[in-house]
């Protein structure tokens, strides 16, 4: 899969062909590559770029995926939106949508160089309660890590619920990783719980998570380095649910978070 035949079926939210294509000795490395390129391609007709997600961060969720490390894609001002505890989000193009409820940060400045995790929560703007929805274009979500990189991160969209500054919360790093190491998120389809999970199943914590990502990002070559107002969503407590149109998720995130809410339209 070339980078325009990448843009052309996530435009449509039709199946990549099967067998892909793809050379077997791809790499992850080299799909970074293709994902930059695809990207580049996004840039050119308009969308701007919103920060990242990051995606397999949850160990639990590795065998089921056969994907074991995380990895990272863009989001883009057209697959992120905001809201202050109800969001509405259209699946419309999407391709086998799932969704994942997520711990987010903004980024008030870009971190130091080789920034350590004290010099991360002090770059930090804010956290929130989120909800990405992932895809696959590849039957019943069978894929090689390489090919999840090349197909966006698996990223269709992200809800970002009502923002707490990070200062208002916590006051230092360690602060902020015990919390999110014990925050828990009960998961809610159409006011039945489904799944439950905690913030250590995010590599530990999600502020861990998010620093292994910036070294990460950094060691890519040609990847954009964060930028103050970019967003940045975690990565999964739960395994990724389906979704369809009519439904309603919540996520009951331990306090401060809340919950978030989400009604999926056309």
């Amino acid at each position: 899969m070339n980078p325009h035949d990448l843009l052309l079926h996530g435009d449509s939210g039709q199946l990549w062909p099967v067998p892909t294509g793809a050379d077997p000795a791809l790499t992850v490395n080299d799909a970074y590559q293709r994902a930059l390129a695809l990207r580049q391609l996004r840039l050119a007709r308009g969308e701007q770029p919103r920060g990242y997600k990051i995606g397999f961060t949850n160990r639990t969720l590795w065998p089921i995926y056969s994907v074991f490390a995380p990895i990272w894609g863009t989001v883009y001002d057209s697959t992120l939106s905001f809201c202050d505890g109800l969001g509405h989000v259209a699946l419309t193009h999407t391709c086998q949508p799932r969704i994942e409820p997520e711990t987010v940060f903004g980024f008030a400045r870009t971190p130091a160089p080789g920034a350590s995790v004290d010099e991360l929560f002090a770059a930090l703007d804010w956290i929130a309660p989120g909800f990405e929805i992932v895809q696959s274009h590849l039957p019943d979500w069978k894929f090689t890590a390489a090919e999840t990189v090349m197909d966006g991160a698996l990223h269709a969209k992200l809800l970002v619920g009502t923002k707490l500054a990070v200062a208002e919360v916590v006051t230092s790093a360690p602060a902020l990783e015990a919390y999110l190491q014990s925050a828990s998120v009960t998961l809610s389809k159409n006011a039945v719980a489904v799944a439950s999970g905690q913030g250590a199943n995010v590599l530990d914590n999600p502020l861990r998570a998010l620093h292994h990502f910036l070294a990460e990002l950094r060691a890519c070559p040609g990847a954009t380095d964060i930028r103050p107002g970019d967003v940045v969503t975690t990565g999964t407590c739960t395994n990724a649910w389906p979704v369809a149109v009519g439904e309603t998720w919540e996520a009951a995130f331990s306090q401060p978070l809340g919950k978030l809410s989400v009604r999926f339209r056309l």
